[in-house]
């Protein structure tokens, strides 16, 4: 056993054996900080567990889940385990740059933090590397508020999108307030724990320095945003409320959040109809949230013109927005088992 860790890294992996050991040599490599490397198998079907278990390092510790848990309940086994006063979270096909951790501590240890994020790399399939935020913007937002959390993760309406951080967490944060992710969420479980983590009071300090490199990498992107997903969004969002009860500009925000999840149902639903031609359903959800045609604007109101004229084309592809760089990131999402 080694001695007790600083920070627990904790890596949901789910048939990740490409990508597995990547991640955790860069979690070994931090400096001038005791971690331990939780790589939580979530009953992968390819070789992940026996890549980790070949490691020969009293660091890293596999823990076989005996069916898969979704990534929600593999970080909570995960965080079960952690011994170290601090939790980081690390996907399975991401890394982590050297100093990263101890800067994260040091932070919150000077600020009496509850949490700390930091700013991110995306590293593309064409080698490119893209800062996911300006550091002139993180510079001016030192501390993340709850109302300025959830104002960052509307769909289709955000500019930068603060659920896309990697938090560290207290431990004892996490446990004197009973937090963990919703294992009912496949999507939106990482932002529900952090919005939680503020409605309970725990302070968030951010620091403007890339510590995170997030990978794109084949067939990572394959999920798109689905109706039944954004419902399971706002059921989760509904256990949020009832558990904490929120004011003023929280409040607000998490108002503005729900009419935009409502509207992003309506829109996708819509989509699904014109995809389907069947524009009687079509105008039916468009009456019924004339809002969520916002959406559409110009380039699918032409389509949309082009779909129901006698002439139009059988096989035409289905209607698309055309999303902003931050709306292409909520909606093509990175799968995570």
């Amino acid at each position: 056993m080694m001695d007790m860790p600083e920070v627990s890294v904790v890596i949901a992996a789910y048939n990740a054996a490409d990508t597995i050991e990547r991640a955790i040599q860069s979690a070994l490599a931090q400096r001038d900080v005791a971690v331990e490397i939780l790589v939580v198998d979530d009953f992968s079907t390819d070789g992940t567990r026996a890549t980790v278990a070949a490691l020969v390092e009293p660091a890293v510790q596999l823990i076989a889940l005996d069916r898969n848990l979704g990534p929600g309940g593999a970080r909570n086994a995960g965080f079960a385990a952690a011994r170290g006063k601090w939790i980081a979270v690390l996907d399975s096909d991401d890394t982590i740059r050297p100093d990263r951790l101890r800067r994260l501590v040091d932070l919150a240890e000077r600020e009496d933090a509850a949490v700390a994020v930091d700013n991110l790399d995306v590293l593309t399939l064409d080698g490119r590397v893209e800062r996911m935020f300006a550091e002139d913007l993180l510079a001016r937002t030192p501390y993340l508020t709850l109302a300025d959390f959830i104002d960052s993760n509307l769909i289709f309406q955000s500019t930068h999108n603060f659920g896309y951080m990697k938090p560290m967490f207290r431990r004892a944060f996490l446990e004197d307030n009973r937090l963990a992710f919703d294992t009912a969420l496949r999507i939106g479980e990482d932002y529900l724990l952090l919005a939680s983590t503020l409605a309970a009071g725990g302070k968030c300090v951010v620091a403007p320095e890339v510590g995170y490199t997030y990978h794109i990498r084949e067939g990572s992107i394959s999920r798109v945003l689905h109706p039944h997903h954004v419902d399971a969004m706002l059921a989760g969002d509904g256990r949020f409320l009832a558990r904490f009860e929120l004011e003023g500009a929280d409040a607000a925000a998490q108002r503005r959040r729900t009419r935009n999840l409502m509207e992003t149902r309506a829109f996708l639903a819509l989509i699904q109809h014109l995809k389907n031609r069947s524009f009687g359903p079509a105008l039916k959800v468009a009456l019924g949230d004339p809002v969520a045609l916002r959406h559409l604007k110009m380039p699918i109101a032409a389509r949309w013109r082009r779909l129901t004229s006698p002439s139009s084309h059988r096989t035409m592809a289905a209607p698309r927005a055309a999303p902003s760089p931050s709306t292409a990131q909520d909606l093509a999402l990175k799968n995570k088992g």
